[in-house]
């Protein structure tokens, strides 16, 4: 019996891009890539070359227009997220779109009304939640093995900067937005209950001078949330850090204690005669969660073809974007933020 395949749009040829047209192309037996969407062509061209010649278009409207298109993938800047995908609704197709979802809760909510409104699906990149390991976590803790939890730490270093846009407070929401929703979003996960608050410091201790430029520059951070169920959160991170990608998460329950992921990226290990131990550390995100892009992908083509919601809705989009946004807006008033955001 042949398995339905879903025909997909990727929006966007930059390296988030790059890594979910290569993985529906090669990887995910469910897809059918179509098309490619990019204003600059040439990136297009050169991604469409990598994945066996799709066709290429400069803007969605295009592709929409001429293929035959059931699901987006947008891997655009934040400040393109919810146009795109009014856009792709409006047309019928279903939604896949990067973290972070929006700019702000108003653009967040006028994505989840028109996905609902057109019968169409919405799911948000948090790759992590399909990271064999921390799948194992989550199930873990649901079984009882470490009894109730209580600490749950997140942390999300990266090794290099995000493109400009992102720090530019006109097109994006700053370095917590672009390195840590995914932190936010875990926390919460795991903890299985929603913040009451967030209190977070920040600085420019990195690259100090980028502050002359982008007011909110931050390149160092930490955040700490409080959990209706009175559990508490922790989330710190930093970019660029230069010496590799860290993604690591700890839980603390009442009756154990859980920690996932590691600084090394190699279990190779090099000694030498200078008594130095030399190991690798994982390179990029794209490294670390290479069977988490996977398995979000054909998650979500799974939720299509069944008819099911997605594993992680718009509305998980929403509650991570209310989490760094009350953050940024603890680092301006240097005090905790109440839950809900009014």
């Amino acid at each position: 019996m042949m398995t339905k395949k879903v025909k997909v749009c990727v929006v966007g040829a930059g390296r988030a891009g790059e890594v979910h047209a290569l993985n529906l192309s090669n990887r995910i037996p469910l897809a059918e890539l179509t098309a490619i969407v990019d204003q600059d062509l040439n990136l297009a061209r050169q991604l469409s070359e990598k994945v066996g010649k799709v066709n290429v278009y400069q803007t969605l409207g295009d592709a929409l227009e001429k293929e035959e298109i059931e699901a987006v993938f947008i891997t655009t800047p934040t400040f393109t997220h919810a146009s795109l995908t009014l856009e792709a609704a409006e047309a019928g197709a279903h939604v896949f779109c990067e973290k972070p979802m929006a700019l702000n809760l108003e653009e967040a909510d006028k994505m989840i009304s028109a996905t609902r409104k057109n019968n169409v699906k919405l799911q948000i990149g948090f790759m992590r939640r399909f990271d064999p390991e921390i799948r194992r976590v989550k199930s873990l803790i649901l079984e009882g093995a470490i009894g109730r939890p209580v600490l749950v730490k997140s942390l999300t270093r990266g090794p290099g900067l995000p493109p400009k846009w992102a720090l530019d407070p006109r097109t994006g929401i700053g370095m917590i937005a672009e390195v840590s929703s995914h932190d936010f979003d875990s926390v919460r996960w795991l903890m299985g209950s929603e913040a009451k608050s967030v209190y977070a410091e920040a600085d420019a201790l990195i690259h100090p001078e980028f502050k002359e430029e982008y007011n909110i520059y931050h390149d160092v951070y930490v955040a700490v949330l409080r959990f209706e169920n009175n559990g508490i959160g922790l989330i710190d991170g930093g970019c660029p850090v230069g010496y590799g990608y860290d993604a690591r998460i700890e839980i603390l329950g009442t009756e154990g204690f859980i920690m996932v992921g590691d600084v090394k990226g190699s279990s190779l290990l090099i000694c030498k005669s200078d008594k130095k131990a030399v190991t690798e550390t994982f390179q990029s995100w794209r490294n670390r969660f290479y069977e988490g892009y996977i398995g979000e992908a054909e998650s979500f083509l799974r939720a299509i073809i069944e008819d099911k919601p997605p594993e992680v809705t718009g509305e998980d989009g929403k509650k991570a974007l209310e989490l760094v946004l009350a953050a940024i807006e603890s680092m301006k008033k240097n005090k905790p933020v109440q839950l809900p955001l009014q």
